[in-house]
């Protein structure tokens, strides 16, 4: 049975106790801990930069998965993999040459990643599928956390899961924005593994049972157990 893997994002974490959330997303039985990145271009809103991911890489010794929201990645890869990156993950949508950016995120050490908004067609991705350890599939407009989840990208989901079984390649997906207990069953029926939540995870009265509940609805739902 595949494995599902639970990422939550700090974007909704409490910043000034970061050290005790981390402690709390480690404890409470996550998998990884998702980093998002975004430069006010991009997308409409500032979080974070390499500094303080290098400032709180040493309270976790969970793999730091960065999504970098920003225009021109390829300049930033250096200073992301030397503060702690474990995976990066670039925007199709960015400035920077994608093979030129996935391939210096593997040269640091990294996992590299690619992620699609939602008005991106599955098929834009197919091409970088060999390069590539995850694709994150936004299932919202990324930019802002606690936005409602958009049921109509599981096609899209459903398009590159296929794919990715068509050329037997092993490359999971992601899927990122409004997940909780409600929508996480029908992101793991599409195909998704991977899963990003924020609100949902730190608004819940107990962490590690809200971990717990949506590694187990995405379990029941994952085709071919």
């Amino acid at each position: 049975m595949k494995k599902m893997l639970i990422a939550p994002s700090i974007l909704s974490c409490d910043y000034g106790k970061i050290a005790e959330e981390l402690k709390k997303i480690e404890e409470g039985g996550a998998d990884l801990v998702h980093v998002d990145v975004m430069d006010g271009h991009f997308v409409p809103n500032i979080t974070l930069g390499a500094p303080v991911v290098k400032c709180i890489r040493r309270y976790s010794s969970l793999p730091f998965d960065v999504h970098l929201m920003i225009s021109d990645p390829i300049d930033y890869i250096g200073d992301f993999a030397s503060a702690g990156a474990d995976s990066i993950t670039i925007h199709l949508e960015c400035n920077s040459d994608i093979d030129k950016t996935l391939s210096l995120i593997k040269e640091k050490g990294c996992k590299a990643a690619i992620s699609v908004k939602p008005k991106t067609p599955a098929e834009e991705v197919f091409k970088w599928l060999d390069k590539v350890s995850m694709v994150l599939v936004m299932t919202v407009e990324p930019g802002f956390g606690g936005q409602g989840f958009m049921e109509d990208m599981m096609p899209k989901v459903e398009k590159i899961k296929a794919e990715i079984e068509r050329r037997n390649l092993d490359v999971s997906i992601q899927v990122d924005g409004g997940i909780s207990e409600k929508t996480v069953s029908l992101a793991a029926k599409s195909g998704a593994d991977i899963f990003v939540s924020g609100s949902a995870l730190f608004k819940a009265n107990d962490f590690s049972l809200e971990v717990e509940k949506l590694k187990r609805l995405a379990a029941e739902s994952y085709p071919n157990k």
